[in-house]
């Protein structure tokens, strides 16, 4: 289990500083999830608070991931990361003067919490952003793993010394050991050495950087995939810790300590399987891991339903925990590999924020299920339903592992106008003379020209055909200013230029196409 392979990344001294960073970062949420929650339950005997409690701490994700990721992408890396970390830092002081003053309440509190997510969904995508630019391409998959070891190893010692601590001396001591870790975490971040490039057209805006971000996602097949099967997947392999809990009630003698005893043996299995990755990567393909993933997960799931008490149950949920950690790795690895640096933060958003949706939607659905029938049965039903459901997606839309070369390119150069539009959209007409035989082929190929325009940031893409002249074909994409039409010229990769290549194949003229652009004024004579 100690492959080399497996640690490699480690190797690093960047990655491995910002690393033990992520685990000190993740530690601390967990101990401030376990301090809140246990701190609610003094405040108010109300079921629906103490729950609301895990809902303020996520619901920032779903509603900061994308701008969030946007800002990633736009501002210098190394400081927003370090000024997550002080955002933590400063709600565990707010937290801690309120606790020292006597003035907690419990909507207070999910004030608080919620504030404290907002920091958490702003460090994730960022993270996931900075990670490929520490390591090479093939230690990736291996990085990621260290950062499913990091996750686990913190849901198991930051509830630990949180309870250790709410024990002795108290919770607020939790929040100031937090703000202590968040505040130490920020300044090893200081220490990274990133000169972070400023784009000589300026920051993009925050919008049009959603907007790129989207389409981008809405445009790549492989990404759209990902993203369907990561929400699949964790709709059902939710159920194994969301309804946990109950599990553990069920057992004989079952206590708080029967459900951290299973919840640290679901976090020690993902920490082997992080380590057993390279040797299954080299077994089996993406396709063969998820597959068996899956299978296992819904395995994990009837075993642990099942489980007569806690030493039948600890190796249940080890094995889940082996087969959720190395399924999610390797969707988390495709979805890296689906995106170029430039967009990086706001796609692996999208990525955590389907995740996190599946999650949900999830723990209330099976959570719904188990209670109409029993939790055997909610349980069995999620099992059998992921491993359907996951055989069905490879079935009908199978990862041909076929990537695209995003290595970026600077063969395509910027255009210089004569004099800059300052307003307005800009419409560029690129002209192809083709052998009108080869027509169908040609309206093929420009499909793929049409999904790599609008990744690239095209407010829009249509191909024009002259009815007079049957072997005349316009491209049409229209940009929504000078300056982001000069953006796209930045975004160019090596799979862009493989395409303009073959667009080119077909043009039947010495010349090259004929490229016009043109400054769209009919906004002015509106009215």
């Amino acid at each position: 289990m100690r492959s080399p392979e497996a640690l490699a990344p480690l190797r690093h001294a960047t990655f491995r500083m910002l690393w033990l960073t992520w685990v000190a970062a993740n530690t601390c949420m967990w101990m401030n999830d376990v301090a809140s929650a246990w701190m609610m339950t003094s405040l108010t005997a109300s079921p629906i608070m103490v729950a609301l409690v895990q809902s303020a701490s996520t619901l920032p994700v779903f509603l900061l991931g994308l701008p969030s990721g946007a800002l990633a992408d736009i501002l210098d890396r190394r400081r927003y990361f370090m000024m997550t970390q002080i955002w933590v830092a400063a709600v565990a002081l707010l937290l801690c003067t309120v606790l020292f003053m006597g003035w907690m309440t419990a909507p207070l509190l999910l004030s608080l919490t919620f504030l404290n997510g907002i920091g958490l969904a702003m460090r994730w995508p960022v993270f996931a952003a900075i990670v490929p630019e520490l390591v090479p391409r093939p230690q990736l998959p291996a990085a990621m793993g260290l950062n499913g070891i990091a996750m686990n190893a913190s849901r198991i010692i930051g509830p630990l010394v949180a309870g250790a601590i709410i024990a002795s001396v108290g919770s607020i001591w939790v929040f100031v050991l937090n703000a202590v870790l968040s505040i130490g975490s920020a300044f090893v971040i200081l220490r990274w050495k990133r000169v972070h490039k400023v784009s000589p057209l300026g920051r993009e805006r925050l919008g049009s950087a959603i907007r790129v971000g989207t389409q981008f996602v809405r445009q790549s097949p492989r990404m759209r995939a990902v993203l369907l099967r990561v929400a699949v997947f964790f709709v059902h392999a939710t159920a194994l810790l969301a309804l946990l809990p109950l599990v553990a009630r069920a057992m004989p003698g079952g206590d708080a300590g029967t459900f951290t005893t299973l919840l640290a043996s679901m976090g020690a299995g993902a920490i082997v399987g992080a380590l057993s990755l390279p040797h299954l990567r080299r077994r089996w393909s993406n396709e063969t891991l998820l597959r068996n993933g899956s299978i296992v997960v819904s395995l994990a799931l009837i075993g642990a339903a099942y489980a007569p008490n806690v030493y039948v149950g600890m190796p249940a949920m080890a094995i889940g925990g082996f087969a959720l950690l190395c399924s999610a790795n390797t969707l988390t690895t495709i979805a890296q590999l689906c995106l170029p640096d430039w967009v990086r933060a706001r796609g692996m958003s999208i990525y955590q924020m389907s995740l996190m949706g599946g999650s949900a939607l999830g723990a209330a659905l099976w959570g719904q299920v188990s209670s109409m029938t029993s939790l055997h049965i909610g349980m069995s039903i999620a099992a059998v339903s992921c491993t359907i459901c996951m055989l069905a997606l490879q079935y009908f839309m199978p990862d041909r592992s076929i990537l695209e070369d995003l290595t970026p390119s600077s063969v395509f150069k910027a255009p210089v106008a004569k004099e800059t539009p300052t307003h307005g959209h800009i419409q560029v007409n690129i002209e192809y003379l083709i052998d009108p035989l080869r027509a169908a082929e040609f309206r093929s190929l420009m499909q793929e020209s049409r999904r790599s325009r609008l990744r690239q940031g095209a407010l829009s893409w249509q191909l024009l055909h002259d009815v007079n002249d049957p072997g005349r074909f316009v491209e049409q994409i229209t940009d929504e200013s000078w300056t982001e039409h000069l953006r796209r010229f930045d975004r160019v990769t090596a799979y862009d230029v493989q395409l303009r290549d073959k667009k080119l194949s077909f043009h039947t003229e010495s010349e090259p196409p004929q490229v016009t652009r043109l400054l769209v004024e009919a906004d002015r004579f509106q009215g």
